[in-house]
């Protein structure tokens, strides 16, 4: 089983969105961030900030996931990342701070 997230990146003026999925989402977000794919989407419309992101247990439930917001409408991506981030920060960090305490859960079991 190998775990999964999706993620939203968006650009310091917050005009474009972009959703993707991943299993090594700290390992992603760098290489978006360092613009390792130089003519990739992200890279060509600077969208380096991290504005929401899910974790899953199994990668096909991330791609579901993926699927279904990149079916939904921009208001409906919006509302998503209002829901949880409304002042869009940048949510590199807690990446880290979730990996912290799931390893701490799991070696406590």
């Amino acid at each position: 089983m190998k775990a999964g997230f999706i993620y939203i990146m968006t650009n310091k003026n917050y005009t474009t969105l972009y959703t993707g999925v991943t299993s090594n989402l700290p390992k992603r977000i760098q290489q978006h961030k360092e613009a390792y794919y130089s003519q990739s989407f992200t890279s060509r419309y600077k969208l380096y900030i991290l504005v929401y992101w899910e974790a899953f247990q199994e990668i096909g439930d991330a791609i579901a996931r993926e699927k279904q917001i990149k079916a939904g409408s921009r208001q409906k991506k919006l509302d998503l990342i209002n829901s949880i981030n409304p002042e869009w920060n940048d949510l590199t960090d807690t990446i880290q701070m979730f990996f912290e305490i799931a390893s701490s859960l799991r070696s406590s079991q």
